[in-house]
């Protein structure tokens, strides 16, 4: 019997239907991505809007947004009702400064990337990865040559 436009998904429905792993969907659900309800039986049962949550979400991550970020977009969204299009809008345009923000740091990198495939290593001076006596460690942790301008 075919589900009811209404009716409630259950995750290997919504997996099926969206593409995603069951247990990838669990983690979505730890992470506070997706809310499912639960049934008499306490199966997860998942709003129909959430097949668009989670495509979102899958978006979201190859456009490099962390889960946390993933997660304070989505808690702009109505749980009362299915999000429209002007809901979306107002995600869209709160991540247009870090999605801007990004292009611009991956424009900043091919441009470095090119130059260093081009130079050869033949100049340490010139060289932008050569980090003698471990300089940049006075910035913290984390890569800092060629995504940030470093001193």
């Amino acid at each position: 019997m075919p589900l009811a436009a209404t009716d409630p998904l259950s995750i290997g429905q919504i997996a099926r239907r969206t593409g995603v792993s069951v247990s990838a969907i669990r983690f979505y659900e730890d992470k506070g991505l997706v809310q499912p309800s639960r049934n008499a039986g306490g199966q997860r049962r998942f709003k129909r809007a959430d097949v668009r949550r989670i495509s979102f979400i899958l978006i979201a991550q190859q456009l490099g947004l962390t889960i946390r970020e993933i997660r304070d977009a989505l808690a702009a969204l109505p749980d009362s009702r299915t999000p429209n299009q002007a809901d979306w809008g107002r995600i869209s345009a709160g991540l247009r400064d870090r999605l801007d923000q990004q292009i611009d740091t991956l424009t900043r990198m091919r441009g470095r990337l090119d130059s260093c495939i081009g130079c050869g290593c033949l100049s340490l001076k010139a060289c932008q990865l050569y980090n003698p006596q471990d300089r940049l460690s006075r910035l913290g942790a984390g890569p800092h040559m060629g995504i940030k301008d470093a001193d």
